[in-house]
């Protein structure tokens, strides 16, 4: 069992940045998957970015140029830097890690965190 405890959401105006924080209960450096994703209302949660063990690292095509997700193993934590925010995307971001390979599409177990708020204004 792993928890995920999520950090860094908050209000911004648009062009701004934030920094959100995912802090693992247990050693990251052999999970192979981590990612972030968001769900605004009404709409599906969906793929930001996501970093394997190795370094990799895969974006949403909204989001690319703008965010980078990183990952600190020393602290257990993954991190997604978000830069020139738009209003598009406020949403609930949510922290997930899956134990399985590398592409996050097989894997036998799943762990989300509690998810933080982003809110970007005009």
């Amino acid at each position: 069992q792993v928890q995920l405890v999520e950090s860094g959401g908050g209000l911004v105006q648009a062009g701004g940045s934030l920094r959100l924080s995912c802090a693992a209960s247990r050693r990251i450096n052999s999970i192979n998957y981590m990612g972030w994703y968001r769900q605004a209302p009404g709409k599906q949660r969906e793929l930001v970015a996501a970093i394997t063990s190795g370094g990799s690292t895969n974006y949403a095509d909204f989001v690319k140029g703008r965010f980078t997700i990183s990952r600190d193993n020393a602290k257990n934590t993954v991190y997604l830097q978000m830069n020139s925010l738009k209003p598009e995307d406020t949403a609930v971001y949510y922290c997930n890690i899956r134990e399985g390979d590398y592409s996050g599409r097989y894997y036998h177990s799943e762990y989300w965190g509690q998810g933080t708020q982003v809110t970007v204004s005009s």
